[in-house]
């Protein structure tokens, strides 16, 4: 749409006047390319990391290639299925698609694994065909429920309702569709293709490849001694689980990353009573200050707002929009949040005007949110105007003593000067007029009266008309506004009615027909969440609001708090489904518990992650998190499946615990590796939107790893004890 635009301007400056042009100064097409290359680029990154974990796990091209084609044929059908659906590439959708790019070859990598060490240890008189065929019914059904896991641990982000929920459900949709691709490719595409391309080693090379021998020599013994000795398995798990339940405290809570736009608006507040004159001389007084900072490129400002759109502002409101040099220009600053530190210490001593910082899109959130240009809304309802701007003013002075905050403002709802004129209906009467006639005679005056129409071609314009200036721009002068009597007199207003100069109300706001009074804040360098629990608290301890008036936090923190309700409702369903999902492949509920304990230790790594990172729990993490259930278990389904398979075969349970994590070491390790090294690029990116996708890289390597431990260890020490008690 901005391309079509930019285009037409390209075509009306082409036929304006010499010396006029028509210059964009800010279009949001430069940040969706950015954001969208920032995701398309982790990707490809992503694609060629997990091809070679492919190379170098899977020992050779053939089994190489069969389960790196399951990629573009995933990403092709979320593709089609998202152009049937009217979703479109943005950072969310491609995202979860970068997220689900090592997770869509896990399938696969089950069943050619499973083919290729079959293949190895086959007799050489078998028929390859039938080796292919049992290999993929052995290992086919835990893998189809495996995926069906992984799509089902994201129906919470369907449900999530509002500007989350069209922030997330695009990732939902694209991660649903990937893995619903990559079972497609696993069940029915990739038996065919590993009939057609893999072989059977020539007589003299080992059964299993180079790396899968040697991780196995030093895996072997380790899980031997931990199934021996399940006290010390539990241990782990309990050290693991400790350290969960000691950091999730200490992490900070949050909705979403704030998205750099890389460029800056900056809110100007003045005196209700202001001259546009004056107004224009701060504005310019903050441009020169702004052009000063080396980091920036260009500033345009903007006084008040017109009366079409979907907000007004009179003349006291200014909006500054500063466009950043590129960021490899910057000298004194290397953030944009350093950037905007300097700004609000360049800023702060200008007299007469409040300032906030804010970006284009982040403000028109905001704005629709609350109506308000920042990101945490305090509001105060109550009966009584006066009382709400007391108490305002005193909630506004606990807020600006909580660390973190800044730009702290409250709603200017008075000290607009008005002339009010009261009629003197008697006087009126006297002379024979009504109230009509003077009426109009003073809206005519003041306001004009349209008389007629002036047409240039096929453009008419109306002639509106009024006294001069001078003629009404004071109250005396309005006063000598003379009126028309019937019998042909001209009576002075002043004289038919009464006049005074009052400060009254800039404003009055209301929600669900109570009046209000909004505070607002920005919060800097701190969570939000933790910033409203300590300003909640500071304010239940200094302010004592009158009987009747009540607080309410909105912003950024409302969309958490409503997110965070909604999941608290949704993903214990989800958990109850999976385990039903679970049982329904296993037949046993005890295997579905031991399966269902991988959650516990996943969740323990992303939150280890999260601290050490030093970012906070939001919605992205939160669907990290969710991830990791389908992620996590779907190892655990793999591992727990070969168990089963041994004992049944007459092995005793402890050493099919032994050989059967052994056998799938190789397959665990490569849906682990390929999951980490595909959101690596996410986890390390720094272009625009990166911000918003790393939570959530770093919730899943960080749960991938501990996770991983626990299906590669503790699993096996209790796969005994569960299932002596399931065939007593």
């Amino acid at each position: 749409v901005i391309a079509a635009v930019e285009e037409k301007l390209a075509e009306i400056n082409g036929i304006l006047p010499d010396g006029l042009r028509l210059v964009p100064y800010y279009e949001q097409k430069s940040l969706v390319t950015a954001a969208v290359r920032t995701v398309t680029s982790a990707l490809v990154q992503g694609v060629v990391l997990v091809s070679l974990v492919l190379l170098v796990f899977m020992g050779g091209f053939r089994p190489s290639l069969v389960v790196a084609l399951s990629l573009p044929f995933s990403v092709l059908f979320a593709f089609l299925i998202m152009g049937r659906l009217g979703h479109t590439a943005n950072l969310m959708s491609l995202g979860g698609l970068a997220i689900a790019i090592g997770m869509m070859v896990d399938g696969t990598i089950v069943m050619v694994e499973n083919v290729d060490r079959r293949l190895r240890r086959s007799a050489p008189d078998s028929s390859r065909r039938s080796v292919v065929g049992d290999a993929c019914r052995e290992v086919g059904r835990p893998v189809a429920f495996a995926i069906a896991i992984i799509v089902l641990v994201f129906v919470p982000l369907f449900t999530l309702q509002g500007v989350e929920g069209k922030t997330f459900r695009p990732l939902a949709w694209t991660v649903a569709l990937g893995m619903a691709g990559s079972l497609i490719f696993a069940i029915f595409i990739a038996p065919t293709l590993s009939a057609w391309f893999l072989k059977r080693p020539d007589g003299d090379q080992p059964a299993d490849p180079w790396l899968a021998r040697h991780l196995r020599r030093g895996y072997e013994p380790v899980v031997r001694f931990f199934v021996k000795r399940v006290p010390a398995a539990l241990l782990l798990a309990a050290a693991l689980l400790g350290a969960g339940v000691v950091l999730a405290p200490r992490l900070g809570s949050e909705f979403t990353p704030r998205l750099r736009e890389g460029t800056i608006i900056v809110g100007l507040t003045m005196a209700p009573s202001i001259a546009l004159e004056e107004s224009k001389r701060i504005v310019q007084i903050v441009e020169r200050r702004l052009m000063a900072i080396p980091e920036i490129e260009e500033v345009v400002s903007r006084i008040g707002r017109g009366e079409i759109g979907a907000h007004t502002d009179p003349v006291n409101s200014g909006e500054v929009f500063v466009l950043l040099a590129p960021p490899d220009t910057w000298r004194t600053a290397s953030t944009q949040d350093e950037i905007e530190s300097v700004i609000r210490a360049e800023l702060g001593d200008v007299p007469g005007v409040r300032v906030s910082l804010t970006q284009p899109i982040e403000m028109s959130v905001d704005e629709l949110l609350e109506g308000v240009t920042a990101e945490l809304a305090v509001k105060i309802f109550g009966e009584d105007l006066d009382t709400l701007v007391e108490s305002a003013g005193r909630v506004s002075r606990v807020i600006s003593g909580v660390e973190g905050a800044a730009d702290v403002q409250v709603d200017q709802v008075a000290g607009t000067p008005q002339l009010l004129i009261r009629l003197d209906r008697e006087a009126i009467a006297r002379y024979g007029l009504n109230v009509a006639d003077v009426q109009g005679t003073l809206s005519a005056a003041v306001g004009g009266r349209i008389t007629g129409h002036i047409y240039e071609g096929r453009r008419r314009f109306d002639i509106s008309v009024r006294y001069p200036h001078e003629a009404r721009d004071t109250s005396a002068r309005i006063a000598d506004i003379l009126v028309a009597t019937p019998d042909g007199a001209r009576v002075p207003l002043g004289e038919l009615a009464h006049f005074e100069e009052v400060v009254g109300p800039r404003q009055i706001t209301r929600e669900n027909n109570q009046r209000f009074i909004a505070i607002s804040c920005n919060v800097v360098d701190r969570d939000i969440g933790g910033f409203v629990d300590e300003a909640r608290q500071a304010i239940a301890d200094q302010v004592e609001l009158p009987p009747g008036y009540l607080t309410t936090w909105g912003g950024q923190y409302r969309l958490q708090q409503e997110a965070n309700r909604r999941l608290v409702v949704v993903v214990p369903v989800v958990l109850g489904l999976l385990l039903l999902l679970i049982f329904a492949n296993f037949r046993s509920f005890r295997h579905s518990l031991l399966i269902l304990l991988n959650i516990p230790l996943a969740l323990v790594g992303g939150v280890v992650a999260l601290w050490l990172a030093g970012m906070n729990l939001s919605v992205p993490a939160s669907v990290g998190f969710i991830a990791l259930f389908g992620i996590a278990l779907e190892n655990g389904m793999v591992l727990v499946t070969r168990m089963n398979q041994l004992v049944a075969d007459g092995m005793a349970t402890r050493e099919a615990a032994v050989i059967a994590a052994a056998q799938r070491l190789r397959p665990v390790l490569m849906t682990a590796a390929t999951t980490a090294l595909g959101l690596m690029p996410l986890l390390i990116a720094a272009g625009t939107g990166s911000e918003v996708q790393r939570p959530l890289a770093t919730v899943v390597v960080g749960g991938l790893l501990s996770s991983t431990v626990l299906t590669l260890l503790v699993l096996p020490a209790l796969y005994p004890r569960f299932t002596e008690r399931v065939r007593k």
